[in-house]
Order: structure tokens, then C-alpha cells, then sequence
């Protein structure tokens, strides 16, 4: 791989690499382009870890998202600005913002296609089609591709595919769409080897396949085989981002609501703390148990940026080389820290009882919204008549209703259907769900 190709300012169905304004590079235009589409916007109301907060220090998908954007502008400028040094020849096109610019809004929009009621709604949407009888209906009309995608749900194919989704017209650069795609392949890869971290899960469905070919020729992506490249460089960057900032703030969140004691995570936190460690004698001046933890978790983040991008910078060459596949984070100095942090988390912040609750509603919403859109869309392609599943379609948006009613397709159909549901944030789920069963009006 090389940047220059790395680094394409191409977008889809564009022919000329052609910037229409100086003063905002094609990457920042990206950014501006997702800030303010209406995908990014409905984070504001989906799960990151509490859900439906009740408190408004409490982190959902927009406040995690911007954060990781923030740390992954850093992570990119720190990083590019060292490899403009080692290749000269970029500085004539490229400068350290550019870089700074592709991570921050390949990051802004890492949680773009995950559903209401966080990965619980990832697990409903895949187990309706493998368990629900009208999900099962389908898998004799689809191809053994398109099934896999069916049951297994993936937020980073579904955010690739709002990417690409004509009607919310982001047409975003090639170079932020390779740095977004953390798994470069398909859902059906049985030679998938999970050890890599770019084949851990997958990346696109099969409606995008040709499209992530695209991206992936122009930007010279090796293929492993068929639809299976290597990553993106700085991909590597956007998930070691999404990393620092989940591990990180859901553990400040937790002290925020008494999950963990203070101590505990003033202790986990000061084990990621490395060049900081001078300035936490500043901690005895701050009043506050909030301030405190702030003030950690800043240090943390800060650390953890400074590992996370000398490791890259230290491996560039074999990144460059398609011969490096492990996460920045399972590899910076301060990884067992890192993982304790993780463990902890699991024991006490993603089991925790309300979490568990709002969840197990997720698996009873998604399912049921699934069962009556899809219902109403299979009844309208097959020419059947029902006044209640045609007053059903009327509840959908305007262009999931006219690409729903163009379908002659059972899998495009699906996809409309998952496309819509997931897309929900946690109260219109609810809402709908209520309206639709009876239980509200």
C-alpha cells in the first residue's frame, strides 16, 4: 500500500478529483457532510451503554461518537504529521489536518448503523431471521450470501451501507470510507480467520459489495482473496480511538452512577497513566468527586494517545505491508491495564440490572417491529391485500416506502425493512412498538 492512494479524494459516481472549495479539503467536507445528515443525528438518542439516561452526564451514541472523533483527529494529525516527514513526496497534496481530518470523520460515524438498545438489538435483529417464522421465511428465497448477512446483523456493514445510501446523499472520499471499514469483508467468508483483527467481523453487505470493491481498487487495498482485503491503514487509528474512549468513559460514567466506587476506578485509571503521572498531585486542588474522575480519565485518554500513535508509527512500515493485524490497543504498553479495565466493566457496568432490563426489552421491540414491517412489505410484494399491513407501510419514512414498493427482491426487501428498524433510535422503537401492538394510541 502507499498513501498516495491511501489518501483518494474520490467519491462515488465522481470523475474528476476536483475540489469546489479551497478552503475546506475534501475530508473536512466529509465531516461537515455527516454532522449534520440525519443518520448521525438520531445518536442522540441510541444506547451506549445506559440506556434511555435519565442523567445528562451519562454518554449516548452522539456524545461517544463526537468524543472518539476528537480523539481520533489527534490520533491522525500526531500520526501524519511524522509520516510527511518520512514521505516528502505527500507534501505537496497532503498535510497533517488531512490526516487528522480522515480519522475524525471515519470515527464520527464508527456507530452509525448500530441499532436501538445497543448490541442486544444487533443480537434481536439476527436472531428474528434465524428463529422468528416470517424472518425463516426468507432463507429459501435468498442466496447463501445473502442469508449470512440476514442472520448475522453487523452494525459496521449497516453504517457502511447508510454511507453509501443514496437518499441520505453523504458520498463521502474513498479515503474515509477505507479508513471507516475496520472489516474489510463479507458476512459469507468461511475461511474467515478470527485471529486477524480485520476478519474479526465483517464490514459490508452483500447490496454493497460491489461498491467496497470500488473503494478498495482505488485505494490499492490488497485482496486476500474475493471481497476480502487488507485495512486501511487508518483504520487502525479510528478503532484504537473508539477503543481509548469506550474502555475509558464508560468506566467515568459508572463512577458518575455509583457502579464503581471511586477508588477503585481513580486506581484503574492511574494504571493507564504513564507521562502523566507528575500531574496527579493536581488531584488534591480538585473539590469534586466528578472533577477528579474527570481529570483522570483526561490524563488516561491523553496517555493512551500518545502509545496508541507511536506503536503506529512504529509499525508503519508493516502495516503499509498488509503484515500487521492486531489492535493498537491490544499491543500499547499499557494493554493489561487496559484489559482490567475491560473486566471490570463486564462484571460491573454491562451487567448491571438496568442494563440487563432495557436490553431484554430490546429483544421483545425489535423482533416484533421486524415481524409486522416485513409481514407488510412481503404482503405488498406478492400482490396481497390487508387494510392493517397496508396502513402498516403509510408508518414508514418517505424513501425507505418508495424503495420498499420498487422491490421485486425478497433480500432488497429485508434490507429495506432492517434498514428502517435499525434505524430507530431507542424511544421511537418503544413508541412504535406500543402503537402498533395496541398498547398506546
Amino acid at each position: 500500500m502507499n498513501w498516495k492512494d491511501l489518501l483518494s479524494t474520490q467519491r462515488i459516481g465522481q470523475k474528476q478529483l476536483v475540489s469546489t472549495e479551497p478552503s475546506r479539503s475534501a475530508f473536512e467536507q466529509d465531516y461537515d457532510r455527516i454532522i449534520f445528515s440525519h443518520p448521525f443525528r438520531k445518536l442522540q438518542d441510541k444506547t451506549q451503554v445506559h440506556p434511555l439516561p435519565e442523567h445528562d452526564f451519562v454518554h449516548t451514541r452522539l456524545t461517544h461518537s463526537l468524543e472518539v472523533s476528537s480523539v481520533g483527529r489527534s490520533l491522525g494529525k500526531r500520526v501524519g504529521e511524522v509520516i510527511l516527514q518520512r514521505h516528502k513526496e505527500l507534501t505537496s497534496q497532503f498535510s497533517l489536518f488531512d490526516f487528522g481530518a480522515i480519522v475524525a470523520a471515519a470515527s464520527l460515524t464508527h456507530d452509525l448503523g448500530n441499532p436501538p438498545f445497543g448490541h442486544a438489538g444487533e443480537d434481536s435483529i439476527s436472531d428474528f431471521f434465524k428463529h422468528h417464522p416470517v424472518g425463516l421465511s426468507l432463507k429459501e428465497k435468498v442466496t447463501e450470501q445473502q442469508w449470512s448477512d440476514l442472520i448475522q446483523f453487523e452494525g459496521n456493514a449497516q453504517g457502511f451501507r447508510i454511507l453509501n445510501k443514496n437518499q441520505y446523499g453523504l458520498k463521502l472520499t474513498f479515503a474515509t470510507l477505507g479508513a471507516f471499514t475496520k472489516y474489510p469483508c463479507p458476512a459469507f467468508f468461511p475461511a474467515r480467520d478470527k485471529q486477524k483483527r480485520s476478519q474479526k467481523k465483517y464490514g459490508f453487505f452483500q447490496s454493497e459489495k460491489e461498491i467496497f470493491r470500488q473503494v478498495a481498487t482505488t485505494l490499492a487495498l490488497p485482496p486476500v482473496n474475493d471481497f476480502v482485503y487488507d485495512r486501511h491503514p487508518l483504520a487502525y487509528l479510528v478503532e484504537a480511538a473508539d477503543d481509548i474512549c469506550y474502555s475509558i468513559i464508560d468506566m467515568e460514567d459508572a463512577c458518575s452512577l455509583g457502579l464503581v466506587q471511586y477508588e477503585e476506578a481513580k486506581t484503574l485509571f492511574e494504571n493507564t497513566i504513564t507521562k502523566g503521572k507528575s500531574k496527579l498531585g493536581k488531584l488534591d486542588l480538585l473539590k469534586s468527586r466528578q472533577e477528579r474522575i474527570g481529570f483522570l480519565r483526561a490524563l488516561a485518554i491523553g496517555d493512551l494517545m500518545d502509545e496508541c500513535s507511536t506503536l503506529f508509527l512504529d509499525s508503519e512500515q508493516q502495516i503499509l505491508e498488509g503484515k500487521f493485524n492486531q489492535a493498537l490497543a491490544d499491543l500499547c504498553p499499557s494493554k493489561e491495564a487496559l484489559k482490567h479495565i475491560i473486566r471490570i466493566s463486564v462484571e460491573k457496568i454491562y451487567r448491571a440490572r438496568q442494563v440487563v432490563e432495557i436490553e431484554a426489552a430490546g429483544h421483545e421491540v425489535l423482533p416484533g417491529l421486524m415481524e409486522e414491517f416485513l409481514t407488510a412489505g412481503l404482503q405488498a410484494m406478492e400482490g396481497r391485500k390487508s387494510r392493517k399491513y397496508e396502513n402498516l407501510l403509510l408508518l414508514l419514512p418517505e424513501g425507505i416506502l418508495i424503495n420498499l414498493k420498487q422491490q421485486n427482491d425478497y433480500y432488497m426487501l429485508a434490507r429495506e425493512v432492517v434498514d428502517f428498524v435499525s434505524g430507530l433510535t431507542d424511544r421511537h422503537a418503544i413508541s412504535l412498538y406500543k402503537k402498533i401492538k395496541g398498547f398506546a394510541v
